[in-house]
């Protein structure tokens, strides 16, 4: 069943351009602002269409986990990782996908689907949950606004995905983890 999940997931995602073509390599950034360890209401503003929710595994868990220790990390908010956890459960469902053989994506590889070919990185670092939403992070910051945009246009600029829409199902559940995790 799991394998029917994931070629049938890889399936949309094999059309996608996941390639970083606004963030393959980018230049760091300034200071960035400290997290004050806070909690903060993950606000879901207006949750576009109909969502989505699947179960998680303890590697899910982990990388859910891992993505927002890297959001901290990075010094950015709570929203910043709901987009990023929403991003890559329409990405890999919070798999940390290695090369899949024909039905990879072009060279398409971990929780975000980057393309070491679009100068995300290579599959060593892509494959790498910190790294790669660190890499994620730096576009998602690149993108003027993102904190106020609807998730689905923010992951879009910074993935550029042929099924844009597609991000939105995901952001009650990632509102959902964040709140659940980001003290933890």
């Amino acid at each position: 069943m799991n394998t029917i999940i994931r070629k049938s997931m890889l399936s949309v995602a094999g059309l996608a351009f996941a390639g970083g073509v606004f963030a393959g390599p980018i230049a760091a950034h300034a200071a960035t602002p400290v997290v004050d360890g806070k909690p903060a209401a993950v606000a879901v503003a207006k949750v576009q269409g109909a969502q989505s929710h699947i179960d998680l595994n303890d590697e899910q868990t982990a990388n859910v986990k891992a993505i927002i220790a890297a959001t901290k990390k990075a010094g950015l908010p709570e929203r910043a990782a709901v987009i990023s956890i929403a991003t890559s459960l329409q990405e890999s469902k919070l798999e940390n996908l290695g090369h899949l053989g024909d039905m990879n994506d072009h060279d398409s590889l971990g929780l975000f689907q980057q393309r070491p070919s679009s100068g995300w990185g290579t599959p060593e670092q892509i494959t790498n949950p910190e790294y790669s939403t660190t890499a994620f992070l730096k576009g998602l910051k690149q993108v003027d606004g993102w904190q106020d945009m609807a998730l689905t246009d923010a992951a879009q600029t910074v993935q550029v995905s042929a099924y844009p829409d597609a991000y939105a199902q995901w952001e009650q559940q990632a509102a959902d983890l964040v709140a659940q995790h980001w003290n933890s």
